[in-house]
């Protein structure tokens, strides 16, 4: 198969691409570019793998006048900036001993090799400056068919980095159109214990990707099915997923992973997933306003619009239908300015006094339907 697109004749990765050839090496764009332009996906952030070594790389660099960084060069990355783009160069590799997310590598020419250490079939895919895709492992009729699918041996590809099992799903909810993959699924349920090796921050950070796919509905209830939900967080459902999902197309809402976490539920998902400040106190609020009685001005005047609208979408995903004018009435709160403050109860009231009184004249107002005038209030 060969591709074509604008982003692999920029001069700037042409310029890398000149920078090794011309000097005898392989030059190849590698993972997830090739996997989206395989799929008619937009292509970004662009990797390349090269038989030259790290120092080579460098050297190279500097002749053509190309800035040089060794990011990471004891694992054989350069990253070499063209124009104003950063590549990340790696040297072909192999593992050689794993440790979770760490390993030994050894440099190899091999681009076999190189492939067979990745994890999806779909991401070992290679491009060079022809635009001739070079499939080492058979991704490109997994990519083609939207299959996520472990290269070679699942539960091996797990070990060497138990992060894959939320990675799997993930790629799944993403790029997948063909079914999860039942001998990963098989392999990933004997192995769950794996889980608890891995940092919360990287749970999270795999958490709010999936969460944030356009449809996570049947990745996320694989999760849950296979034992990886329960581990993560202990207590939570898919249940309300898709129903969510559904409701957020009828309202025009974007995904949002903060949004769906709410849905799942789940004990202290804040520590669980290592949420920021900012992401802890929305799913708060959130929770808290599916459990109360406030209609959709009232939500939107003490929220805002955006966090009403994801608490009417969270209540109707949980069985409680949107009520009729609600997009009106969440406008009308949103904009809406208490005409009392507290200023106009003083000196009358003071202290807890004066709070508990501008409590009272503001729900007065609220239940007019932020109506009634300062003269009525007061």
């Amino acid at each position: 198969m060969r591709i074509e697109g604008d982003w692999l004749d920029a001069p700037e990765l042409r310029a890398v691409f000149e920078m090794l050839t011309e000097a005898g090496h392989r030059a190849l764009v590698v993972g997830g570019a090739v996997r989206n332009a395989v799929m008619g996906l937009p292509v970004t952030d662009m990797d390349l793998a090269t038989d030259a070594r790290p120092e080579r790389v460098m050297a190279l660099a500097e002749k053509a006048e190309l800035k040089a960084v060794p990011t990471g060069i004891e694992h054989g990355t350069v990253t070499v900036i063209s124009g104003e783009t950063p590549f990340e160069i790696t040297t072909f590799r192999r593992d050689e001993k794993t440790f979770g997310r760490k390993a030994h590598v050894a440099f190899t020419d091999d681009l076999t090799e190189d492939a067979r250490r990745r994890d999806f079939t779909m991401n070992a895919l290679y491009v060079g400056p022809d635009g001739v895709v070079i499939d080492p492992v058979g991704g490109l009729d997994d990519a083609r068919a939207g299959r996520v699918r472990f290269i070679e041996d699942a539960g091996q590809r797990i070990e060497e980095d138990y992060l894959r099992i939320l990675r799997f799903f993930r790629f799944n909810a993403v790029y997948g159109r063909d079914g999860l993959d039942p001998e990963a699924l098989s392999a990933i349920a004997e192995r769950l214990d794996g889980l608890k090796h891995l940092a919360r921050e990287r749970v999270g950070a795999e958490m709010r990707k999936l969460l944030g796919a356009t449809d996570p509905g049947v990745a996320v209830a694989a999760m849950e099915r296979v034992g990886v939900l329960m581990r993560i967080l202990p207590g939570a459902s898919s249940e309300a997923i898709p129903p969510l999902v559904h409701v957020e197309g009828k309202m025009g809402l974007s995904p949002n992973a903060i949004r769906r976490l709410a849905a799942l539920g789940g004990e202290a998902p804040d520590a669980a997933l290592r949420l920021s400040r900012a992401e802890a106190g929305r799913l708060e609020r959130y929770r808290a306003g599916i459990a109360s009685v406030q209609g959709p001005g009232e939500l939107a005047y003490r929220l805002g619009a955006d966090e009403a609208r994801d608490v009417l979408a969270l209540r109707a995903a949980v069985g409680m239908p949107l009520p009729e004018g609600w997009a009106a009435a969440v406008k009308r709160g949103s904009e809406a300015v208490c005409p009392v403050t507290a200023r106009d109860l003083m000196p009358e009231f003071e202290g807890p006094a004066l709070g508990e009184r501008l409590r009272a004249v503001e729900d007065a107002w609220i239940a007019s339907g932020f109506t009634k005038t300062q003269e009525d209030l007061l």
